[in-house]
């Protein structure tokens, strides 16, 4: 058994999902904008998030938590088709995906408050959450500036 409670383990286990969604969304934005500094940010912002997936999904395991694979949210990808209908109907691709994904980090780093606020972890996976949320409020932050200079 791990040594996590059933709310903690939903919620971690959410933060695992909402990953996967945000790696998929930053690649859906990659695919909607012709600007290769928004692509490569977002490109580099997929693999950032593949890796947040997988290094949580260790600090878990090796606590004896069952991690539940699951390919996104229904959530997510309605977002994404959401992402794909405003890329279609904007007149500002580059703009309007920076704040697609300014939104989705804002929503990230309540999630990642939320757990760390509301849950207890041990301190390794605390690390870990830690870490990721400051590398989430530095692609809040960049995407503010990107948009400021295009």
């Amino acid at each position: 058994m791990g040594i996590f409670n059933e709310s903690t383990e939903n919620k971690l286990n959410d933060l695992l999902e909402k990953a996967y969604d945000a790696e998929k969304g930053f690649e859906k934005a990659c695919e909607n904008v012709d600007s290769t500094r928004l692509k490569s940010f977002f490109k580099s912002k997929a693999e950032e998030r593949r890796g947040f997936r997988s290094e949580l999904r260790n600090s878990l395991v090796a606590n004896g938590m069952q991690v539940e694979e699951k390919d996104g949210s229904v959530a997510g990808r309605l977002h994404r088709v959401w992402m794909d209908t405003k890329a279609l109907f904007s007149t500002d691709n580059e703009e309007s995906m920076l704040e697609e994904v300014r939104n989705g980090e804002k929503a990230a780093l309540e999630d990642y408050d939320d757990v760390l606020e509301s849950c207890t972890v041990d301190s390794s996976t605390k690390q870990v959450l830690q870490k990721q949320r400051s590398a989430i409020q530095a692609s809040c932050n960049k995407a503010d500036y990107l948009e400021d200079i295009l």
